[in-house]
């Protein structure tokens, strides 16, 4: 059995080999159970939370794999200093059932979250998008600016954060890496001035209000995964043609069930999940004034498709 660390899993996931790897994963599909979903009460601070993410490849496909992932959520984290988000991945053989690999799973969620933003943007975002907006600087924010530049020629990144500092070191990051960034504070100008808005925030409370896209953004919601959390308000969700990871963000994600339930939006009004976009194969946006809003809480799916990329190439380079 391998063990996969953080390192070497990042090497062997680069977002280009990774973005084409989860659309030919999303066509294709596995078997995808919904996840468990447990709430941890901890004293003093806001719930935790823990889930169990299962995916396997079905019995006629060529390539099988089975994969878990174990992640735990302490928002109290962020006081300590430490990661509010912890996972690791467990990978088996679907015929045997062997445990072949243990990766790390923060790695594994990381990049294939913001892959398959990107991936999604790929269908959604103008073709000449250049100003990207990112909401938060923690570890999944972080990896945005490096997925999108891998589908959209950009020249620009503002970053905004709850905390400035944060901010402002992420951006010296982003610049070391050769893009152009900047902090913002005035969130309002930030967002109407961005072609791409991507937030992956733990907020309970909309940081994006629809009022200020102008026509043609993309905006892309990756943090929030329980009804409770919120990035984008009400007027967002109705100015936007809105799509989905999986059909499960209408039941868990805040940005959809809470308009939901306010009678505002519909589960008929989402366009598409991202496994219909990767199927139909082809550019989705109607117009270059349209506002378009994919959702995203995270999947199985993505998570396998990451895990089976690095296992083969940690393989094929004699690590096993």
């Amino acid at each position: 059995m391998l063990t996969i660390n953080s390192q070497e899993t990042a090497g062997l996931l680069p977002f280009d080999g990774l973005i084409k790897a989860l659309a030919a994963a999303f066509a294709e599909g596995c078997e995808m159970p919904v996840r468990h979903h447990h709430t941890i009460d901890v004293p003093n601070e806001a719930a935790a939370t823990l889930l169990l993410m299962p995916a396997w490849h079905g019995a006629r496909q060529s390539t099988r794999y089975l994969g878990i992932k174990i992640v735990t959520v302490f928002p109290g984290n962020t006081g300590r200093n430490l990661p509010g988000l912890t996972s690791t991945y467990m990978l088996y053989d679907a015929q045997t059932g062997i445990q072949l690999a243990t990766l790390d799973g923060n790695v594994i969620t990381g990049r294939r979250t913001v892959a398959a933003s990107a991936l999604a943007a790929d269908y959604l975002a103008r073709k000449n998008a250049s100003r990207l907006l990112v909401l938060g600087a923690g570890r999944v924010a972080s990896l945005i600016p490096d997925a999108y530049r891998a589908i959209r020629p950009l020249e620009q990144v503002a970053v905004w954060d709850i905390d400035r500092g944060n901010a402002e070191r992420l951006a010296q990051t982003i610049e070391a890496s050769g893009l152009a960034a900047t902090v913002v504070d005035d969130l309002e100008r930030a967002v109407a001035e961005a072609d791409i808005v991507s937030a992956a925030t733990l907020a309970t409370t909309p940081l994006i209000r629809g009022a200020w896209l102008r026509p043609g953004t993309h905006v892309d919601l990756i943090g929030g995964f329980t009804p409770g959390m919120r990035e984008a308000d009400d007027e967002a969700i109705g100015r936007a043609s809105v799509f989905i990871d999986t059909e499960e963000a209408l039941h868990e994600a805040g940005d959809l069930v809470q308009p939901i339930e306010a009678g505002l939006f519909s589960e008929e009004s989402v366009r598409s999940t991202l496994a219909g976009l990767c199927r139909a194969n082809r550019f989705a946006r109607s117009s270059d004034d349209e506002i378009t809003l994919y959702k995203a809480v995270g999947t199985a799916l993505a998570d396998l498709a990451a895990a089976t990329m690095v296992y083969e190439a940690a393989t094929l380079n004699g690590k096993g």
